[in-house]
């Protein structure tokens, strides 16, 4: 599983629904057969499903995954600024309503038995709301759950037995958005929680470590790290070969 691959991808937009609104995700389909793999659910980070979202996505379809790049904000939203940040201030404030958001995505991604869930930045903390709320999903096991330099802390903490997926947190040890304060608090609830939870911190990375095309000094505490972009790309790889399809 984690030797060096390249399948070809074929990429089309898939809509769907949650509530009143209408979101459209990008469905990343490999050449690959399943095999043993299961499917992942990509969540984007704050600024939308943009072109690092759907690098990542394609990053992991090449490896033989079929992605489901979602949308967590909805059609009309991209690009928009003030619109970006009432989503993410209102799906921030509302744990339930981003459980939501996630649980209509995985809804409308190609059934498989079991999906693993990757979130960078606002999409780690959506990815991470999901496993707390104990997602409850339709023909599919919520298998694995993984926050990549994303937000720790929640104001629906998850309750003891709440979290059966696996989780993996790939953080910055330089990471002044998320500080160590957060991630000590991250851990205690996990272990309230009783998860089988796993962190792995990265010397000398900030926020953002994988925005390849970053603009160095453009947003404080953001910036590419190569060795972390890299050391969790594998981290990432063999906790994925370890969470089972079905």
């Amino acid at each position: 599983m984690l030797g060096v691959t390249n399948f070809s991808v074929d990429v089309h937009s898939l809509s769907y629904r949650e509530g009143d609104s209408q979101f459209t995700g990008l469905l990343y389909r490999p050449s690959a057969p399943p095999g043993d793999r299961p499917g992942i659910l990509l969540f984007h980070g704050g600024a939308g499903l943009d072109s690092h979202a759907q690098q990542q996505s394609r990053r992991y379809a090449e490896l033989g995954y079929t992605v489901f790049a979602a949308d967590l904000y909805g059609d009309g939203t991209a690009g928009d600024r003030q619109r970006i940040l009432a989503q993410v201030t209102a799906l921030r404030d509302d744990p339930d309503l981003l459980a939501a958001r996630g649980r209509a995505a995985l809804a409308a991604a190609p059934q498989v038995d079991a999906y693993a869930v990757i979130g960078f930045c606002f999409g780690g903390l959506a990815a991470l709301t999901l496993a707390r709320a104990g997602a409850e999903l339709a023909g599919a096991e919520l298998a694995g759950v993984i926050s990549v330099h994303g937000t720790l802390t929640t104001s629906a903490p998850a309750e003891p037995g709440a979290v059966t997926a696996r989780v993996l947190v790939c953080h910055g040890a330089r990471d002044p958005h998320v500080p160590m304060a957060h991630v000590e608090q991250f851990a205690a609830e996990m272990d309230h929680a009783r998860a089988d939870w796993q962190l792995n911190v990265y010397g000398g990375a900030e926020h953002g470590f994988t925005h390849e095309h970053a603009t160095p000094g453009a947003t404080p505490g953001v910036s590419y790290h190569r060795d972390a972009d890299a050391r969790s790309h594998a981290d990432i790889r063999a906790f994925l070969a370890d969470v089972p399809a079905r």
